[in-house]
């Protein structure tokens, strides 16, 4: 029984994360929302914002970030919330703002297959040990089946504990000729795995050749 009064709350606390990220990746997008942290303690629950453009959270005598708080915390029952903000460091190494960006490609008409290609090359030369992109929908010309196109590189566990340790993300793209769902995993530089030693990934050569062209003009 307490075991699962424990998974239960575990559940729940993962659907409120889950809600939580959805509304601020929506409320900042034009901060350039990547994630966000949440820590409980007995007196606060502290919540981390990691944005490109802090200061739009902020906003000027901290008005922005005064609104925020009293709106998650009426939305989501939160005691307490204070919202701290913190700069992306790397945007390269951010699963969501890697999805983004493939999104906003795939829908300006760039080539699927070398978008993804580059990408995770940039993804790789950034430190990561590990990169996932799977691209799945209308990946070519009006009329064309849906299909998935998937890049794997480095080293990313399938299962166990460790998964908790890859970041990800996904996001939806609408080009013309149909939607795409895009999923981005990524191990950050310095991540440590039991009995697991990381040596240097070597790039295939499609990969490290890659190169984004611009789509024709329509």
């Amino acid at each position: 029984m307490i075991s699962m009064v424990i998974e239960r709350k575990f559940i729940d606390d993962l659907t409120i994360k889950h809600n939580i990220s959805k509304f601020l990746e929506k409320r900042l997008s034009r901060a350039g929302f990547s994630r966000v942290d949440i820590q409980k303690t007995p007196m606060i629950t502290r919540i981390t914002v990691f944005v490109t453009n802090p200061g739009k959270v902020i906003g000027r005598g901290g008005e922005t970030i005064d609104a925020l708080t009293e709106n998650m915390k009426k939305r989501f029952n939160i005691d307490n919330p204070q919202i701290s903000v913190s700069e992306v460091r790397n945007e390269k190494l951010e699963p969501r703002l890697v999805a983004r960006y493939l999104a906003n490609s795939l829908e300006r008409g760039v080539n699927a297959r070398r978008l993804l290609h580059s990408t995770i090359r940039e993804i790789m030369d950034n430190g990561a040990m590990g990169a996932e992109i799977i691209a799945t929908g209308k990946l070519a010309a009006k009329g064309a089946k849906a299909k998935q196109i998937k890049i794997r590189l480095g080293y990313l566990p399938k299962a166990g504990h460790v998964t908790s340790l890859i970041d990800e993300a996904k996001v939806a793209s609408y080009p013309k000729y149909g939607a795409i769902g895009i999923k981005v995993r990524i191990v950050q530089p310095g991540t440590k795995f039991p009995s697991r030693n990381i040596t240097k990934i070597e790039l295939p050569k499609s990969i490290a050749a890659a190169q984004i062209r611009a789509p024709r003009p329509q």
